[in-house]
């Protein structure tokens, strides 16, 4: 009660303090009005005392004597003591003639009337204290009584909830009801009165329930107090949902509490929701399902996957032809389509199967659609004429087979049309309705995403694979040291920049090349045409594997710091900050690059590089950050040799290349590959080169073509992540017979012998032809070697698809290819062997150099031999005979 924030508390606090202000003032009202009458009651008394002493017998005789003082004062003090009376009140003494003969006082002492006021206060007080007692307690029983009602709620709560109360009860979507337990309406919103249609005064009489005029059966549940969840009751033309809840165990009345809802509405609501549910499921599905992979073909079937059977009976797609080569379409209706997916019928029941090409007669919906850009709907195929333009007796089959509505959509993307997606319902499923084109459309949206992915990447890859194939080699050259086979498969996710080459070198050698470029796209098979033709020039140089895998790692540096400069240069115009370079490790393509769109720099390379020399049959290896090579021995057995490994190009700084020698025999197979081959995301390089052992030992007799073929069945996984690279080698020896070999003194006069036997050597190959222009070229090459090199001077001939006489001396220095002139002694011999000879050039070797040149056995080139010779020679008059 004392709660001032409630209703009750606010009423008693008021009350309290209003009957203890009336108490006190009745006090104070009591005691004023007793001292007055004391007071009047004394003055009473006083006049009467006074009055009896002045018409006491004695007193106007006392008053006449000579001595009225003596006469009177002793009964006057005598009754003034016994009385306690005062003087206070004063009458006259008048004698018989009406003279005053004297004056006579009487009175009250103030102390005696407030002793008879104060006798009266406890009376007063105890009334008082009464009085408040009964008001306090009265007011208490009020309040507790408006509070129980009130239920200790403060005015702004009752304001509340009463708004709250009414604004909630009429706006609710369900019926409410609250009945009295004598079956009577106490209440009902404006929802129970529309779907009960109750009477307006229906609450405001407490009218009974069996008088509303419900049915009976809801009206026998409402009013037997019983509960009910969800009993389904007809009223009218609704079906209701009622449910019933006693009010009393919430602290209300007895009576119930009845929810009504309409389930006619709620039925159709839901199977509208379930509608929108399951579209909504289709929409995620079809994200998750459609664009899987960078195909164009593949994504078109994914879209009519996912909508057959659960949005169409039926389903055809459609691209224009320059989408399935990358190609940005042309809009119009004429252009060619072809038919990329069929799903809900068999091929052979369409009027176009998978693979044909198609034009869309204009008129027709499909026409209509990729004109417009916008779905059309047929929603009954019967009454269609235009439809069936396209063609009657496939239009006919498709009616036979029921099918009844057409959605045709256009597949569009980024503002381009790309194809033509159309669905289809037979008679068995409820006709496409407006409602539907929003949701078809939203459908093809994003398959047309996808496809236009796959398209622009169909481009890009095009571009790219063109570009990687004109870089790769297109032809092997001819040589006779190795049996060679390849192969080249670029990635799915893009080409990269693997390569692979093969290069004849002097002296019958060959040099067999496997590199990998970091990333993928574009700029990695432009960096492996750099590096390539690099590795061209190097070898075009004789240079040894070490030494050409240095200078390609210091070119490969060079790169990198001219691309970075320029990705920093790009950068700083765009306000952006340059990402730390990405070096290469030893793994894949995807583990060694980082994504980065901003920068186009490479971030490093692999390379093998080894020289097979046929006559030895040696192999001088050196690799970078490469796999190393296998090895097939002629009886089948494999092994990994060892080959120092050096940092990828680009890292090698002042590291140095090491190199490995190995020594095969003939019919050796050697197997140089990318990393690709044998790791990838589901194989470390541990699996990979097991599996290529295993694939290489058990096929001994295999020629290289069969050995390549055998590796990547084996090996190959179904989405290759990285290019793979693979370079089969069989080995050939070239044999004693076509070699020949002899030591050199130091004296002039040995050139003549060496000659003899050289062209002795010639004239058993069959190679009389040539004995001319080699005596010419042995004779100035030995003589320049006695003249100015060192021992040992060494004169040898390979028979091999040329005639190549080598000539080595223990020296550096190089010869150089020069014009003499009129004056010059000497300088002329270099050129007539320049002249004579096919090809020459200086290798040089641990001990010293090699001077070689090569004749082609068919004189292939015109103008060449003894006849030419006198045109060659006539340039200098001053040539001594030889």
């Amino acid at each position: 009660m004392l709660d001032v924030r409630s209703v009750a508390g606010q009423v008693f606090v008021p009350q309290l303090a209003l009957a203890v202000l009336l108490v006190v003032a009745a006090v104070l009202a009591l005691v004023f009005q007793a001292q007055g009458a004391t007071v009047r009651e004394a003055r009473q008394r006083s006049i009467v005392g006074a009055e009896t002493f002045t018409h006491a017998p004695g007193t106007l005789t006392a008053m006449k004597s000579a001595h009225p003082t003596a006469l009177l004062q002793p009964p006057a003090e005598s009754a003034r003591k016994h009385s306690g009376l005062g003087l206070n009140t004063v009458t006259p003494v008048v004698d018989t003639g009406h003279h005053v003969v004297g004056l006579d006082s009487a009175g009250i002492r103030p102390a005696k009337a407030d002793e008879r006021i104060a006798g009266q206060l406890p009376l007063l007080l105890g009334s008082a204290a009464g009085a408040l007692l009964l008001a306090v307690a009265g007011t208490a029983l009020v309040n507790r009584r408006l509070r129980r009602q009130t239920h200790g709620l403060d005015p702004a709560a009752m304001y509340r909830m009463y708004d709250h109360h009414h604004a909630v009860l009429h706006a609710v979507r369900e019926g409410v009801l609250i009945v009295s337990s004598d079956g009577r309406l106490l209440l009902a919103n404006d929802e129970a009165r529309r779907l009960l249609e109750l009477p307006a005064d229906a609450e405001e009489n407490r009218r009974p329930i069996a008088d509303l005029g419900l049915e009976p059966r809801l009206s026998a549940l409402l009013t037997s107090g019983r509960e009910a969840t969800d009993e389904v009751h007809l009223s009218g033309d609704r079906l209701l949902a009622v449910n019933v809840r006693p009010t009393a165990p919430y602290g209300g009345p007895a009576g119930s509490a009845v929810t009504l809802r309409d389930t006619t509405e709620l039925r159709a609501l839901t199977g509208r929701a379930a509608v929108a549910q399951e579209r909504l499921r289709l929409i995620h599905d079809a994200g998750l399902r459609i664009g899987t992979t960078l195909d164009v073909g593949r994504t078109a079937a994914e879209l009519a996957d996912v909508a057959v059977p659960r949005f169409a009976d039926v389903v055809t797609v459609e691209l224009l032809e320059p989408v399935l080569r990358g190609d940005e379409p042309e809009s119009g209706t004429t252009a060619d389509l072809r038919r990329m997916a069929v799903r809900g019928v068999p091929q052979e029941s369409a009027i176009y199967q998978v693979g044909d090409v198609i034009r869309f007669v204009p008129g027709t919906p499909m026409a209509a659609s990729l004109e417009s850009r916008r779905p059309v709907l047929v929603d009954d195929l019967r009454r269609s004429d235009t439809w069936r333009r396209q063609d009657l007796e496939g239009t006919q089959r498709v009616l036979d087979a029921r099918i009844r509505s057409l959605i045709a959509v256009p597949l569009q993307a980024r503002g381009v049309v790309l194809g033509l997606a159309n669905f289809w319902r037979s008679d068995h499923a409820d006709d496409f309705e407006e409602e539907d084109l929003s949701f078809a459309e939203e459908l093809t949206a994003r398959a047309a995403i996808s496809i236009d992915n796959a398209r622009r990447y169909t481009r890009e890859h095009t571009t790219a694979v063109t570009l990687q194939r004109s870089l790769l080699p297109q032809t092997l050259p001819e040589q006779s040291a190795l049996e060679v086979a390849h192969r080249y498969l670029p990635a799915q996710a893009g080409v990269g920049g693997d390569w692979f080459d093969v290069i004849p070198l002097p002296g019958a050698r060959v040099a067999l090349v496997v590199g990998d470029v970091v990333g993928h796209g574009l700029h990695a098979a432009a960096t492996m045409g750099r590096l390539r033709t690099a590795v061209h020039n190097f070898s075009a140089l004789d240079l040894p594997p070490d030494e050409l895998l240095s200078h390609l790692d210091e070119l490969v540096s060079h790169i990198d710091t001219d691309e970075a400069r320029a990705a920093s240069r790009e950068a700083g115009g765009r306000g952006e900050g340059v990402e730390e370079t990405v070096r290469p490790g030893t793994g894949s393509d995807t583990d060694r690059a980082r994504p980065d769109a901003g920068r186009t720099g490479i971030t490093g390379a692999t390379c093998l590089y080894a020289i097979y020399e046929p006559v030895a049959g040696r192999v001088t290896l050196a690799r970078a950050g490469h796999p190393g090579p296998a090895v097939v021995h002629p009886d089948g057995a494999v092994t990994f040799p060892e080959v120092p490994v050096s940092p990828p190009l680009g890292l090698g700084g002042s590291v140095p290349v090491e190199t490995a020698e190995l020594t095969l025999p003939q019919g050796s197979r050697l197997v140089l590959y990318t990393n690709g081959l044998v790791e990838d995301r589901d194989r470390d390089i541990g699996t990979g080169l097991d599996q290529l052992r295993t694939v290489l030992a058990t096929g001994a007799d295999r020629t290289p073509e069969q050995t390549c073929a055998a590796v990547l069945d084996a090996m190959l996984s179904e989405h290759p992540s990285d290019d793979i690279a693979l370079l089969v080698a069989r080995t050939h020896l070239l044999g004693p017979s076509r070699v020949a070999e002899w030591e050199v003194s130091s004296d002039p006069a040995a050139v003549a012998p060496v000659r003899a036997a050289c062209l002795r050597t010639l004239e058993s190959w069959g190679l009389e032809a040539l004995e001319f222009t080699t005596e010419l070229i042995l004779s100035e090459l030995i003589t320049n070697a006695i003249r100015y090199g060192a021992q040992p001077i060494r004169v040898r001939l390979l028979h091999d698809r040329a005639l190549i006489c080598e000539v080595s001396d223990g020296t550096s220095a190089s010869p150089h290819l020069r014009r003499a002139a009129t004056t010059d002694e000497g300088g002329r011999g270099l050129f007539l062997v320049a002249q004579f000879a096919q090809r020459w050039g200086t290798r040089y070797t641990p001990g010293g150099k090699v001077i070689w040149t090569e004749q082609s056995l068919d004189e292939g080139r015109p103008g060449r031999g003894p006849d030419a010779a006198d045109d060659v020679l006539d340039q200098w008059d001053d040539v001594p005979a030889l």
